[in-house]
């Protein structure tokens, strides 16, 4: 039987890579293309016109994830979906999302290159603000289909710019020209999304796959601090409600406490500063915090702390403290992980496990059916940097992976086996 990966073509996903990277380019060779915005519509034409181009069937839904469907012989049958995200972040790279983008459209191209009608269909998605950069938290998109979250609760959520949420899905979805639209919650047989490692340990150990375990788990926080304004000459300081120095010593605090265990990831990305003049003692201090770690058991102890740091850093002032995601620690389907690895084999690929330290669209859809990633390496570990960089070869590697994952999920028994 005709073998789907052999009609993977490399330069071809490199060039589509590089088409859609002009979407928002930046001068130093990074992508601005944040969700919803108009280099995101305009990414999101040029896929249209794409999977028209190749005979599949556009259509989306009230959250503006974009599907791209290669029927099959059995329309009754749910679809095996492929992909990840097109938005970026600020300052970010060429490859992080659009490449499970581009893959999908690669792996279904060269199955029907290699003669081949599935027994189900499968479906290209780009989940919409998987990045959470514009619209905080990320993963709307999934969330939405997935049922994690509904419209109400994600429409008014603001950007910088006040602009709400739902005005924005609004915007992109009258954009659309003859895109028809389906609901949330359509039932999937199974999911898989390629995606650079955004890690160092694919390219230190030269091996191109990585078959993803699971994703660590996470929380995210806002915390708002609120003290006095008052004049930097004339204030003196054992009256001072001085809300930036309580924000310091909290920061400072949880750091010490996030030091162990020595792998646990936090991050504090955000801070504003109320009024931000220099001569005002600061009245409000709004700041991030990004806690991750693989065993939940970490995570939910460093929550305790973070919450007993806030109230007792304070100081003088007054201190809120809101949780905006919660998101477990988890594994991904073992049959799914083994169809993976099997397909690597049979190319000869050398492959590992690997855990995903970053939060992809795969933990949403995995609560809904069978998941897996494929990781390919990246330069250094770097990335949502405009240095962000894959090898072609590497990328063309998780191409082939996936077309033969893709095949044999749509042939009908293997998904059955996969799910069982």
């Amino acid at each position: 039987m005709a073998r789907p990966s052999d009609h993977v073509d490399g330069a071809r996903l490199w060039r589509r890579l590089m088409d859609l990277s002009r979407f928002g380019a930046r001068a130093d060779g990074g992508v601005d293309r944040q969700t919803l915005t108009q280099a995101e519509i305009a990414a999101r034409a040029h896929l249209v016109a794409l999977g028209r181009s190749l005979g599949l069937d556009p259509y989306t839904d009230e959250g503006a994830n974009l599907f791209l469907r290669c029927p099959g012989r059995r329309p009754d049958l749910p679809a095996v979906l492929a992909g990840s995200h097109i938005d970026s972040q600020p300052m970010g790279g060429r490859f992080d999302g659009a490449f499970g983008v581009m893959a999908a459209f690669e792996a279904v191209e060269a199955i029907r290159a290699a003669g081949l009608v599935p027994e189900r269909a499968i479906e290209i998605v780009a989940f919409t603000n998987e990045e959470g950069c514009r619209f905080s938290p990320g993963m709307t998109g999934s969330d939405l289909f997935t049922g994690v979250r509904t419209l109400a609760e994600v429409a008014g959520i603001r950007d910088a710019a006040g602009i709400a949420q739902g005005d924005a899905l609004a915007a992109v979805l009258a954009s659309d020209r003859d895109v028809p639209q389906r609901p949330f919650r359509r039932p999937v047989a199974a999911f898989v999304e390629p995606h650079i490692e955004q890690g160092p340990i694919l390219e230190r150990d030269g091996i191109p796959i990585g078959v993803v375990t699971g994703i660590q788990g996470t929380r995210r926080y806002r915390v708002t601090v609120t003290g006095e304004a008052a004049h930097a000459g004339t204030a003196e300081r054992r009256e001072r409600r001085d809300a930036l120095m309580a924000a310091v010593r909290m920061i400072a605090a949880i750091d010490r406490a996030a030091a162990d265990p020595a792998d646990t990831k936090l991050t504090v990305g955000m801070i504003e500063v109320t009024p931000n003049a220099p001569s005002v003692v600061p009245a409000e201090v709004l700041f991030s915090i990004d806690l991750r770690h693989p065993d939940n058991a970490v995570v939910d102890r460093l929550d305790a702390e973070i919450r007993a740091i806030v109230e007792a850093e304070r100081g003088p002032c007054a201190a809120s403290l809101r949780q905006i995601q919660h998101n477990p620690s988890l594994t991904f389907s073992p049959a799914l992980r083994a169809a993976i690895a099997t397909a690597a084999g049979a190319l000869g690929l050398p492959h590992r496990d690997i855990l995903s330290a970053a939060g992809h669209d795969a933990r949403q859809l995995h609560a809904v059916c069978p998941t897996g990633m494929i990781f390919v390496p990246c330069r250094d570990g770097v990335s949502h940097n405009p240095a962000e960089w894959a090898e072609p070869d590497d990328l063309a590697a998780g191409a082939r992976v996936l077309a033969d994952v893709m095949w044999h999920l749509a042939t009908g028994d293997e998904v059955r086996a996969v799910a069982s």
